[in-house]
């Protein structure tokens, strides 16, 4: 355990819809590394993952959304899945939340579909990242300089395409949690 991710505390913002894997992994990792980790979601209760094409396992929700505050928390997750962020992007105070991590400099994670709440949240313009395939041509339209990679890390931003990616992903955001704030993060 490193020292320095004990003291931090990620929130992972999701709905119902969250690709399962692409928020257990995560979570599993800043959880063994030693972060705390909350599901922060817009309403309480349980949520529930997909996984190949159908309903998947439940979540806790720890924290809703209009309780949730982006100062209590070092970093920020966001899982895809096509009806997550879907979903949370047409959500004002979820667009807000996102956009309020990077106001601050610190750490964010998005992997697959998950850079819509990016675009939605106006943060990615002139930003290295990657995504789902699919979303390519949103985020070069909303300026990010789009590249196919395993993961990619801008001042802070974590992107992956895809689960077949969350090993390196997991990876490199802990590596970021654990580092904190980043100056050049600022949108």
């Amino acid at each position: 355990m490193n020292a320095d991710i004990a003291k931090r505390t990620v929130a992972v913002l999701a709905t119902n819809g969250f690709e399962e894997s692409e928020l257990k992994k995560p979570v599993e990792r800043l959880k063994n590394a030693g972060a705390t980790v909350k599901i922060v979601s817009l309403e309480t209760g349980p949520i529930r993952g997909w996984s190949d094409g159908d309903w998947a396992d439940e979540v806790t929700v720890d924290v809703a959304l209009d309780s949730a505050r982006a100062e209590d928390f070092d970093a920020l997750m966001l899982p895809g899945g096509l009806i997550n962020p879907d979903t949370l992007r047409q959500d004002e105070a979820a667009v807000k939340f996102v956009r309020s991590f990077f106001d601050a400099g610190k750490p964010v994670g998005a992997i697959c579909h998950a850079p819509w709440l990016l675009i939605e949240a106006g943060v990615v313009e002139g930003r290295r990242l990657t995504s789902y395939s699919s979303l390519k041509t949103d985020l070069l339209n909303a300026g990010a300089k789009w590249e196919d990679s395993e993961v990619v890390c801008d001042q802070g931003l974590v992107t992956s395409r895809h689960p077949g990616d969350l090993e390196a992903f997991c990876a490199k955001l802990v590596e970021e949690v654990t580092e904190g704030v980043h100056d050049g993060q600022h949108a």
